[in-house]
């Protein structure tokens, strides 16, 4: 494959590397140019565009990396179409993935042009998630290159999503002096949610003095009706002698390993009776914050084995949050920076069911819809506000004028929703710790509303989704932490962020903003409706 400028009467068959206008015409970004489109160029004064062109035995960048996802053996994993050199594969149950990572690091290690990325070693992950994403970097690869990845996808699993099992756990609660039962009461509800990921039920609990014969007596009797058995112990383990592992081998049982270097998580006891796994629940087990607790239940519920080397091996990554609530935080809290968030404001759409017009030119109380919205932006708390244009834009940047916003091209509007989300977060500083996705065509939502998300967001830390709802119902405008910002870079289409969210593992922060965050105005009659009147 040859890149570089190509004079128009060569260009036939070759790929655009950027969009391009000709007259009325607008050609995208990876358009193959016809005999026809040569003719329009021609037309509109164009002699040269920077374009690809393949050689003979060259893929395309789509039929390459199609070839190569449909070369790989994998489980419970579905590829989607190929789309701008890259598919995408995802889930197709909930589960524990695992992934050989010599195959990965072995087609990595190719060309630079074939990338695979994948989700972490025994990642969980939700049905529907994706997993892994085959990319090829330029226009056209030799097919000698993908013949070589093929090769090595022969060689067996690649990756796979092993599957949750349902099963039955019994849980046992001991107790202590000034144990309160409200404690253990949220520990069952915590424990019940924790479960239902993999669709597993908690049948039984039992509540025992904090002593060896009482504890065994109930394992005992739990391990006869049930898969698994928990204990959370009123105190910590802090021997190997201590009444969990001691109650485990006192009822016929062992104790495969005691602590993990796992933090939060590092006081589990995993061991087995009756044949049955049995975990004593390290303290932090008791919030619903990601621990050392997961690591095990989830792979144990996905049917992989957990042994002693395999809880030694998890002390790299095993650094976890600090869970502020802990009784000895791992160091004492220090004053810091509130998070620093910024306000993407979308404002490229083509305003399709309009029939013409468009709609963030529309006057509301004589004042264009995109410029409202971006004085509520600018009057908020957010540190800044990035504006991307598209479709019409320098009439939308004309009613802008005046505004110290930050304004981001996306000439690459006509993809959908996802080119404008990867152009205003390519603008956000490195400071920020998150950005707050702004939809256009909400006339309803104030300044007001964007710092009460804004606040929620600094409250949790920085690290949480904050989304506005209206009666419970999830709504718009979106706060993304800077954690998310890496898996935007893999969106197609017109496709938003509600996938990330949900499938992105973190807390979600919903704030009841009213009826502002269901209201849009995607048609003339919802315009009409909220106020607002459009201009030709």
């Amino acid at each position: 494959m040859k890149f570089g400028p190509v004079p128009i009467d060569e260009a036939e068959g070759a790929v655009l590397a950027h969009a391009t206008e000709a007259g009325e015409r607008r050609f995208r970004k990876a358009h193959r140019l016809s005999a026809d489109d040569l003719s329009v160029l021609k037309a509109a004064g164009i002699s040269e565009v920077v374009a690809a062109v393949l050689a003979p035995d060259d893929l395309g960048e789509d039929a390459a990396a199609e070839r190569i996802a449909a070369g790989m053996s994998h489980r419970n994993v579905e590829a989607r179409p190929a789309a701008t050199g890259r598919v995408n594969l995802h889930a197709g149950a909930a589960g524990v993935f695992t992934v050989d990572r010599a195959m990965i690091d072995a087609i990595n290690a190719v060309d630079p042009t074939i990338t695979i990325a994948t989700l972490a070693q025994h990642a969980p992950v939700e049905k529907g998630q994706m997993v892994a994403t085959v990319k090829i970097i330029p226009f056209a690869v030799a097919g000698s290159l993908v013949d070589r990845v093929a090769r090595i996808c022969t060689d067996g699993e690649i990756f796979g999503i092993n599957a949750y099992r349902p099963i039955r756990i019994g849980v046992i609660q001991t107790m202590l002096p000034g144990v309160k039962p409200n404690v253990l009461d949220k520990t069952l509800r915590i424990t019940e949610a924790r479960l239902a990921r993999s669709g597993s039920h908690l049948t039984a609990e039992r509540r025992t003095p904090h002593e060896v014969a009482p504890v065994a007596e109930a394992a005992t009797s739990l391990a006869r009706d049930n898969d698994m058995v928990v204990i959370f112990g009123a105190s910590a383990m802090s021997d190997f002698a201590d009444v969990v592992p001691a109650a485990i081998e006192h009822a016929g049982g062992s104790v495969v390993r005691a602590g993990m270097p796992v933090d939060p998580g590092n006081l589990l006891v995993l061991g087995t009776l009756a044949g049955k796994r049995i975990i004593g629940a390290p303290g932090c087990a008791r919030s619903p914050k990601e621990n050392g607790f997961d690591w095990v239940l989830d792979r144990l519920i996905a049917g992989l084995d957990v042994t002693a080397g395999d809880i030694a091996g998890m002390g790299v990554g095993g650094l976890l949050m600090e869970i502020p609530t802990r009784p000895q935080p791992r160091e004492p809290a220090t004053a810091r920076a509130r998070p620093k968030v910024e306000i993407v404001l979308l404002a490229a759409g083509r305003s399709s069911r309009m029939g013409g017009p468009n709609k963030l030119l529309a006057l509301f109380d004589g004042k264009p819809l995109v410029r409202r919205a971006a004085e509520r932006a600018l009057g908020s708390r957010a540190a800044n506000t990035i504006v991307v244009t598209g479709h019409q834009r320098e009439r939308v940047r004309g009613a802008l004028s005046g505004l110290d916003v930050i304004l981001a091209d996306n000439p690459d509007f006509a993809d959908g929703l996802s080119s404008s989300l990867k152009a205003g977060i390519a603008r956000v500083s490195a400071e920020a710790a998150g950005a707050m996705i702004v939809l256009g065509d909400m006339p309803g939502v104030s300044s007001a509303d964007l710092d009460r998300l804004i606040e929620a967001f600094r409250r949790s830390g920085g690290r949480s989704v904050v989304r506005a709802a209206h009666d419970g119902r999830r709504g718009n405008p979106v706060l993304l932490p800077r954690s998310l910002f890496g898996a935007i870079a893999h969106l197609e289409g017109d496709t938003g962020a509600r996938h990330l969210v949900e499938a992105g593992g973190l807390d979600v922060v919903d704030v009841e903003i009213g009826n502002a965050a269901s209201v849009d105005v995607d048609t003339r009659e919802a315009l009409e409706g909220a106020g607002g009147v459009l201009q030709d």
